[in-house]
C-alpha cells in the first residue's frame, strides 16, 4: 500500500504548565507523525496529556501553558514560529476541533445553523446561502432528525447526542485536512454512539481527512484508529498499528488499560416486600409545553439500592429525574418519598423535602461555578440546609473532603480549573452529600471519565451508599457501569418504561427487542466490530423490508 504524504509532524515536543509561578511538564519529548487520511488514536488516563497534545496540533495551548521545546509542522508550516494571524487562518479552515462537551461549546444565544455558517463564510469558503445548504447535507450525513429544520433550533432545544453530531458537522464545514476529535462520543448513549462513530468514519474517509481521535474508550478507538499512541503522565508509553496494539501490547501500563473494569458491586438482597421505598414514581406522565415526553412511568428505589435507568438520548431518563426533583411537574401521576406524596413543584416543597433528594451532574466542568473556590461550592449547601457557620462550617467542609478522599489542606481553597476531571466529579459528590440526603440522582457521572478514574468514582459511590444508607438513581448509557453498580435496571424508550427488573434478569436472554438493541450496541475491542454490526443491521433491515413487500403482495 502506498503511504500518503505526511500532513502533521511533531518532534521532541515539550509543553509546560504554570502553577504559582512555577513551570512543570505536561507533555515531554513527544514525537508524532500523521499522514493524510490517517486516523491516530490517543489514549491514556486523565492527566496523560492527550488533549494538550491534540490542541498543540493546532499550534494552540490553553492559558497558563506554553510549548517550550520541539517542532510542530502542519503541511510544511511551522506552527510554533508562524505568525498568530497565519495560525488563526488555519484553524477552522484547514484544522478543526470537536470538543468533548458540545453543551459547553455552543453559544446558547445563537441557532445551530448560524454557528455552522460562521466559519465557512468568515474564511470565504462559501456564501451564506451555500453554507446553509451544506449544513443541511452534513446534518443528514450525521443522521440528525429533520436535517432541513434542526439547524434553526437553539442548542438547548436538542438532545446532547444531537448537539454532539451538530458540532461534528460544524467541524466538517470547511472540509479541513485535519480534525482533532476530543472525546466526541463520551456523552452519548450506545445506540447514538454507533450512528455518530459511523458518520464520523464515513465523513473522514470520504473527504480523506486526517484525524487525531482522543478517547479513554478503548473499544471506540479500536473502531476508529489506524494507529494508537498510548500516553502516561505526558510521556509516550508505546505506539503501534491498531490491530497489533490490541492483540500484543508490549508495556505493562497498556496491558492494564486493556483489562476489563474490575469493580463489581456486592450483590444486595432484594428489598423486603414490607419495606417502604425511599422514592416511588407512580404512573408519571409529563410534557414540555404541549409535547408529551413521559408516559405512565413507574418504578421504586429502596434504601441502599441502586436503580440504573438506561436508554438512548431522548428516552426520558433525565426528564424523569426532573420530575422527581420537582423541576418539571407531571400532568398525571405522583412521586412519593418514604410513602408520602411530594408536592409536584419544587417551590412548594419544604426545605427538608428539598434536602432529601440531591443530584450529581454529568459534566462537572459546567456544574461547578468556575469563580468559586471549593470551600464555597461545598459550603453553600451545608450553610443553607444545616445552618452551619464559621468554624463549624469549615470543619464540615473538611469532613466532606475527607469523605471523597481529597486532602482538605490541598483542595479547600482551589478553583475548579485547578482540578482534574475525576477530582471535579468528587467535588460534585461532596456537594450532593453536603445536604445529608437519603436519595441521590447520579446523572451520567462517569461518562466523561477515563476507565481508571471512573472505577475510582464507582467504588467511592458504593462505599458512601453503604456508609450512609443511600438510595441511588443512576442515569447512564454505559452498560459496563450498569453491570458494575446496579441492583435493578429500568429500560426507557420514547418516554416509556419498556422493561425493568433485577440486574441479573435484565442481562439474561430473552430480552425486550429494545433492550437487545442496547446490548448489541456496546462496542467490542475488535477493529471489525462496527463493520460487522452495521452490515448485520443493513441485512436485517433489508430482510424486514423484503418480508413487508412479500406480505403486501
Amino acid at each position: 500500500m502506498t503511504t500518503k504524504p505526511v500532513l502533521l509532524e511533531m518532534r521532541g515536543v515539550r509543553i509546560e504548565g504554570r502553577a504559582d509561578e512555577t513551570w512543570s511538564d505536561i507533555v515531554r519529548d513527544i514525537d508524532l507523525t500523521l499522514h493524510r487520511g490517517e486516523v491516530l488514536g490517543l489514549i491514556g488516563e486523565s492527566g496523560a496529556g492527550k488533549s494538550t497534545l491534540g490542541l498543540a496540533a493546532m499550534g494552540y495551548t490553553r492559558d497558563g501553558c506554553r510549548i517550550s521545546e520541539g517542532s510542530i509542522r502542519f503541511d510544511g508550516i511551522d506552527l510554533i514560529v508562524a505568525p498568530e494571524a497565519e495560525r488563526r487562518g488555519l484553524r477552522g479552515r484547514r484544522i478543526a476541533y470537536v470538543a468533548q462537551s458540545a453543551a459547553a461549546s455552543f453559544n446558547p444565544a445563537h441557532r445551530l445553523i448560524d454557528q455552522y455558517c460562521e466559519t465557512p463564510v468568515q474564511h470565504g469558503v462559501m456564501s451564506r446561502a451555500e453554507a446553509e445548504r451544506d449544513a443541511v447535507e452534513l446534518y443528514r450525513r450525521m443522521r440528525l432528525p429533520n436535517p432541513g429544520e434542526i439547524g434553526f433550533r437553539y442548542p438547548h432545544q436538542v438532545s446532547g447526542g444531537q448537539l454532539q453530531r451538530a458540532m461534528t458537522a460544524m467541524a466538517m464545514a470547511c472540509r479541513p485536512d485535519l480534525i482533532i476529535f476530543d472525546e466526541p462520543t463520551t456523552a452519548l448513549d450506545v445506540t447514538t454512539q454507533i450512528e455518530v462513530l459511523s458518520a464520523i468514519r464515513d465523513a473522514v474517509r470520504q473527504f480523506d481527512t486526517a484525524a487525531i481521535y482522543i478517547t479513554h474508550d478503548l473499544a471506540v478507538v479500536a473502531q476508529m484508529a489506524d494507529r494508537i499512541k498510548v500516553l502516561l503522565k505526558g510521556r509516550e508509553v508505546e505506539e503501534a498499528p491498531t490491530r497489533e496494539m490490541l492483540s500484543t501490547p508490549r508495556e505493562a501500563y497498556t496491558k492494564s488499560l486493556w483489562a476489563v473494569r474490575s469493580h463489581a458491586r456486592t450483590e444486595q438482597p432484594p428489598a423486603p416486600a414490607s419495606e417502604t421505598p425511599v422514592v416511588s414514581v407512580r404512573g408519571v406522565t409529563a410534557a414540555y409545553g404541549k409535547v408529551p415526553v413521559l408516559h405512565e412511568v413507574s418504578f421504586d428505589i429502596h434504601r441502599r439500592r441502586t436503580v440504573a435507568v438506561v436508554g438512548e438520548s431522548g428516552s426520558g431518563k433525565s426528564t424523569t429525574a426532573r420530575v422527581i426533583t420537582g423541576l418539571l411537574p407531571p400532568s398525571a401521576g405522583e412521586v412519593a418519598f418514604e410513602g408520602k406524596v411530594l408536592p409536584a413543584d419544587y417551590r412548594q416543597r419544604s426545605k427538608d423535602q428539598l434536602r432529601q433528594a440531591q443530584m450529581i451532574y454529568q459534566m462537572a466542568d459546567t456544574a461547578l461555578n468556575p469563580r468559586h473556590r471549593i470551600r464555597e461550592i461545598i459550603g453553600r449547601p451545608v450553610e443553607f440546609y444545616l445552618g452551619l457557620r464559621g468554624r463549624a462550617l469549615t470543619e464540615r467542609i473538611r469532613e466532606l473532603l475527607h469523605l471523597i478522599e481529597l486532602e482538605p489542606d490541598r483542595f479547600i481553597d482551589r478553583l475548579p480549573s485547578e482540578l482534574s476531571g475525576g477530582q471535579k466529579q468528587r467535588i460534585g459528590i461532596a456537594r450532593a452529600l453536603a445536604a445529608e440526603p437519603r436519595f441521590i440522582i447520579c446523572d451520567e457521572v462517569t461518562s466523561a471519565l477515563d476507565q481508571l478514574v471512573a472505577e475510582g468514582i464507582l467504588k467511592l459511590l458504593d462505599r458512601l451508599q453503604a456508609e450512609f444508607d443511600l438510595a441511588y438513581m443512576f442515569i447512564t448509557h454505559d452498560l459496563a457501569t450498569v453491570r458494575a453498580i446496579a441492583d435493578e435496571v429500568v429500560v426507557m424508550k420514547d418516554g416509556r418504561v419498556v422493561e425493568q427488573g433485577p440486574k441479573g434478569e435484565m442481562f439474561t436472554p430473552p430480552h425486550h427487542a429494545y433492550t437487545e438493541l442496547l446490548l448489541s450496541s456496546v462496542p467490542d475491542m475488535d477493529p471489525d466490530w462496527l463493520d460487522r454490526l452495521l452490515e448485520a443491521r443493513r441485512q436485517g433491515k433489508a430482510g424486514a423490508e423484503a418480508a413487508g413487500e412479500s406480505a403486501g403482495n
